[in-house]
């Protein structure tokens, strides 16, 4: 795959201020591959040899199927499902031991063209976020502006600096994502708690007030799981 599909300016994602900023990345990420491969790719024979013995997860399949080019998939699926009849299922050897065929199967399973890619593109985006936040203190005060950080990616954060950063850095660094987190959670807390006590009696009526609530089941999830 071409390096510039992936090539994603950082700034560029934190400067609207909107949401957890390492999502915003990875759906980025996500969308260019997923166009990428159902674009001109497709034909690509080095594309299609990568695609036939990965395949692809269930949430790129349902992303796949939504595009418009539903021929660019029946093509795709073709071909793997070709494979998955000569390269998986099929004896390779008259010497392979009794799981063998088991242990193919699971790995196509857990396999997926574009999660592949998008890992890919994010441990290169990272060292240049990391390299970003050491070197230059406008993106340092552009990333304590981010309106937060998902858990996951807090988790993801935190973690990796220390591959990255001297530790006064690590430490400045491991602050300030504590701070996105910590101050979105309290807020996201009080709107779940608001919306669950909207549902007593004594709250309801044409003049009740949601406030900001009535989408805080899909922020939480969100704030969660990354999705």
């Amino acid at each position: 795959m071409r390096e510039s599909i992936l090539t994603i300016p950082v700034t560029e994602i934190f400067e609207p201020k909107c949401g957890c900023p390492i999502c915003c990345l990875r759906d980025t990420l996500e969308q260019r591959t997923v166009d990428y491969i159902m674009g001109a790719a497709m034909m690509e024979p080095d594309v299609r040899i990568e695609t036939n013995r990965q395949g692809f997860c269930k949430i790129h399949f349902e992303q796949m199927r939504n595009c418009k080019n539903r021929l660019s998939l029946a093509l795709m699926l073709q071909t793997h499902l070709q494979s998955l009849q000569k390269n998986v299922l099929n004896r390779q050897s008259i010497f392979e031991g009794k799981n063998a065929k088991q242990k193919r199967v699971s790995a196509v399973n857990n396999d997926c063209f574009v999660c592949d890619k998008i890992e890919w593109g994010m441990s290169r985006i990272m060292v240049t976020l990391f390299e970003l936040y050491v070197q230059q203190s406008e993106f340092r005060d552009l990333f304590s502006q981010q309106e937060l950080l998902c858990l996951p990616h807090y988790d993801m954060l935190t973690s990796a600096c220390a591959d990255h950063m001297d530790k006064n850095c690590q430490k400045r660094f491991r602050e300030a994502c504590s701070e996105l987190t910590e101050k979105y959670l309290a807020g996201l807390e009080k709107d779940i708690t608001h919306y669950c006590n909207m549902y007593d009696y004594r709250n309801t009526g044409a003049d009740a007030d949601w406030g900001n609530s009535k989408d805080s089941i899909e922020r939480a999830i969100k704030f969660l799981t990354t999705r």
